[in-house]
């Protein structure tokens, strides 16, 4: 998922005054986030003495304001001590006032960043699904605590298999925290690989994709169950970069050159809302329709690599799936 730089791109990204932009970014992303993430939990604490939903409504729509700011100042603080270019397709029909899941390949941590960049004031806040390791982060993991960002205990299929009592209680999480975020307007962001691509990971995995790891369904699938009549479009996001090291420091150092961010709106369709803890057929349903999604995106990322064109992704996706045909077990 990087472009091949020109030798200008990579002589302004290896500039050596880009270590002193990283400090003073840096600075600045620290005393940002210190400013607003303290009134932030404040509001948070007091909001869970308010007696009535309204005035709790009022509360969330306040702290979502505030970050908001926080997130606009970040921006800000990138256009000046940075020098990467942006190449943005936004589709036309975004909605500050909609419901969106958000679903985007997975490369840096840098990826949230720009999510936010490319996403801010044009759709509601993004509201991502963490681990539930990160709460512990200092004042961050707390932050997004505050703001309602539901953190998700992962079990592994062997785990699965020896408890089968805990399965579903993913979707249990899901379901909570979705009942949360029907109350204003909202941007639900799912990474559906489950982590950060690699080279390693790639084999570990025997994906089929040149670009990508393989999606994993569950997550969104659960979010678009819970969130049923409620959430508008799915916004397909396609995030290549420049630069063959794409760390957080890089990004505040300038050193990723170009960052280009394809994005594809999609229609929320009766077969891709169903039962996907125990209904097999819709399973199968639901992550072929995905699947689909990822070869054209990985067919996308090649392009994108290989042209200074933006790719073209079809307005539809592939082909509406047909439900499968599972023969029902003997009671």
């Amino acid at each position: 998922m990087t472009l091949t730089a020109s030798s200008e791109e990579n002589k302004a990204a290896g500039s050596v005054f880009a270590p002193i932009r990283g400090i003073l970014s840096l600075l600045g992303y620290g005393l940002n986030t210190l400013f607003w993430a303290i009134p932030i939990l404040f509001l948070a604490f007091f909001k869970r003495l308010l007696p009535r939903p309204r005035w709790r409504r009022i509360w969330d729509r306040l702290q979502n304001a505030m970050a908001d700011l926080w997130i606009a100042a970040n921006i800000i603080n990138h256009r000046i001590f940075s020098r990467t270019q942006w190449d943005i397709h936004l589709p036309g029909d975004l909605d500050r006032n909609g419901w969106y899941l958000v679903i985007a390949n997975h490369r840096s941590w840098v990826d949230i960043l720009v999510l936010q960049h490319v996403f801010h004031r044009k759709i509601p806040f993004l509201k991502f699904f963490l681990k539930k390791e990160l709460f512990w982060l200092p004042i961050l993991g707390q932050a997004w605590w505050a703001l309602d960002f539901p953190f998700m205990k992962r079990y592994s299929k062997g785990y699965l298999k020896k408890h089968p009592e805990r399965i579903g209680k993913d979707f249990d999480i899901t379901r909570k925290a979705c009942e949360r975020f029907k109350k204003v307007p909202i941007s639900v962001m799912s990474f559906v690989e489950g982590t950060r691509f690699s080279q390693k990971k790639q084999g570990n995995q025997k994906s089929p994709y040149r670009s990508l790891l393989r999606p994993r369904a569950g997550g969104a699938a659960y979010v678009l169950s819970a969130m049923n009549g409620q959430l508008r479009r799915v916004l397909d996001v396609t995030i290549v970069y420049s630069a063959q090291r794409i760390s957080f420091w890089d990004f505040v150092c300038g050193r990723i050159a170009k960052i280009r961010v394809k994005v594809r709106s999609l229609p929320i369709t009766e077969t891709l809302v169903g039962d996907y803890a125990r209904d097999r057929a819709f399973r199968l349903q639901f992550q072929q329709w995905l699947n689909g999604l990822w070869e054209e995106k990985d067919a996308c990322i090649q392009e994108m690599q290989n042209k200074p064109g933006r790719c073209r992704l079809p307005a539809s996706p592939v082909p509406a799936v047909q439900p499968v045909q599972v023969q029902a077990r003997p009671q």
